[in-house]
């Protein structure tokens, strides 16, 4: 099965990594927190699954609609 990219919202930062290789999530969990003009944006995860990657740790910037975590659909 393909993987499902979890992409950021927003231009920013990413604050706070709240997931692991091989977590379990549902979909909309927070996977982590984007830093951006003193917002912290949530990036929720679209599916249901386990995560397979993740893209950026904390302190990275990342880019409006850059991908973050891929996950792999259950």
């Amino acid at each position: 099965m393909q993987l499902v990219e979890a992409e950021s919202p927003v231009t920013g930062v990413v604050w706070q990594v709240r997931t692991t290789v091989g977590a379990a999530v549902a979909a909309g969990d927070v996977l982590l927190v984007v830093e951006s003009m003193k917002m912290e944006i949530p990036v929720e995860s679209p599916v249901a699954g386990t995560v397979a990657e993740l893209l950026v740790a904390e302190g990275d910037a990342v880019g409006e609609d850059d991908p973050v975590v891929r996950i792999d659909p259950a």
